[in-house]
This record gives C-alpha cells, structure tokens and sequence, in this order.
C-alpha cells in the first residue's frame, strides 16, 4: 500500500477530508449532512466517494451491524506535507515567509503565530530530550 503521504486525494476528495477531520469517525449520513447541510449534493454522491476513498486507502471503513463508519486515514499533516513539499521543494520557511507577506496578515496574527511557534519550539525540544 502507498504511503499516506504519496497519495493525491482529489479536490472534492479534501473538502470531505476536511469534514471528516473535523467531525472524526462517523456514518455516511451525519459526514453527508455536515458535507452537504443544504442538501447541495446527493446522500448516494457522498456514500460513492467515500466508498472510492476507502479504496485509495485515504479513509477506513468500520461496520457495526448494517452501519458504515469512516474514518480519515490521511491527516490535516499529509496534506500540509505534500503542498509544501509540492511548491516549496520542502522548504518550511520559505512557505512561512510566503505567508506571512501576504496583506491578509495582521500584526496581532504575526504576534500570535510567535506564540504558537515558541510553544511548538518547547515541545519539540522536550520531545528530543525524552529520545
């Protein structure tokens, strides 16, 4: 089977993922109305690609009795690693200073994102130490 992070899930196939990675395990009927709270798209359009998708190997099926539950098998991590990987050959800064260039950013958001990368440093460095 292909690694999680060589496998290219379709754009429809990301915007159920992201559903899923928010809801987590669950049937096709409560992944098709968080996908389709309007009823945008068919209960059997939904219960198709996630059959597809279990057959990539991007979600897992479980059955309890006559229910199918899914869950995403490729992670929020696998698709961030394979954009960055795909337009900045790897290159974690040089997507981070892409960004933060953007208008979009404030000063408050830049403050913020220090805040999270002094917590995710800390981690990171009491993860090395414990190896």
């Amino acid at each position: 089977m292909a690694k999680q992070d060589d496998l290219v899930p379709s754009e429809r196939e990301l915007d159920l993922l992201k559903v899923m990675w928010a809801i987590g395990e669950a049937k096709v009927r409560d992944i098709h109305e968080a996908f389709c709270p309007n009823g945008e798209c068919a209960f059997t359009t939904v219960q198709t690609f996630l059959k597809i998708m279990c057959d990539k190997g991007l979600v897992k099926k479980r059955s309890v009795k006559r229910t199918n539950y899914y869950k995403p098998l490729y992670t929020l991590e696998n698709a961030t690693n394979r954009f960055i990987g795909k337009l900045f050959d790897g290159s974690i800064d040089q997507f981070v200073l892409k960004a933060l260039s953007s208008e979009r950013v404030s000063v408050e958001e830049m403050r913020e994102l220090e805040k999270m990368i002094a917590k995710a440093r800390k981690s990171k460095q009491k993860e090395q130490e414990r190896k």
